[in-house]
């Protein structure tokens, strides 16, 4: 048995387990898209498919997806680490995020909300419900609509193939890729019986 140190809260000791990195992109009735970064988002539940992101309370992209009650979850690769961060530090208010960062909109299928080209991944979603958690509020979206590279597909083009796609990862407030894959749920452990 390791001997365990008590530590104090901290924003490094509160991300511990890696997430999904992804860029938001949203638009407002009257505004243009923005797009915001996420160093965790989840998948909530699977019927209905629901995706979890806790949104700063005061978060321009925030009101966005208030005003159109919906929303597009990027899944940008590891190679897009330093667009990813750049989306994450200046505030949409003040800067064209697409056209700054040279990103594409593509137009959804269900929501208002533009997809980014340039990423992977892009999940439609429609604001299935929001609950206060103080500084932040987890809101949920229901999944509409996925895009894939293709890329990226499984032979049969049905699924992502895992070996082909290298999402961006956070922990601990750092980014990362993935290593090697280690087995599939529930049959892991069967092979190393």
């Amino acid at each position: 048995m390791t001997a365990k140190k008590a530590l104090t809260w901290s924003y490094k000791n509160l991300w511990p387990m890696p997430a999904t990195t992804v860029m938001v992109s949203c638009v407002g009735k009257d505004r243009p898209p923005n797009i915001i970064t996420f160093g965790a988002c989840g998948i909530a539940c699977a019927r209905p498919p629901l995706i979890s992101l806790a949104f700063g309370v005061n978060r321009y992209s925030y009101e966005l997806v208030k005003e159109t009650k919906d929303f597009v979850v990027n899944i940008p690769s590891n190679e897009q680490a330093l667009i990813t961060d750049w989306c994450g530090r200046v505030s949409g208010r003040e800067v064209d995020k697409f056209k700054e960062g040279n990103l594409t909109p593509g137009e959804s299928l269900k929501v208002k909300s533009p997809y980014i080209v340039e990423c992977p991944v892009n999940y439609e979603c429609t604001l299935w419900n929001v609950v206060n958690c103080g500084s932040h509020d987890l809101v949920l979206g229901e999944v509409q609509q996925v895009h894939v590279d293709e890329s990226i597909l499984n032979e049969k083009g049905d699924a992502i193939d895992t070996s082909k796609f290298n999402p961006l990862v956070s922990l601990q407030m750092e980014y990362w890729d993935f290593g090697k894959k280690l087995g599939e749920w529930g049959g892991l452990w069967k092979s190393k019986s």
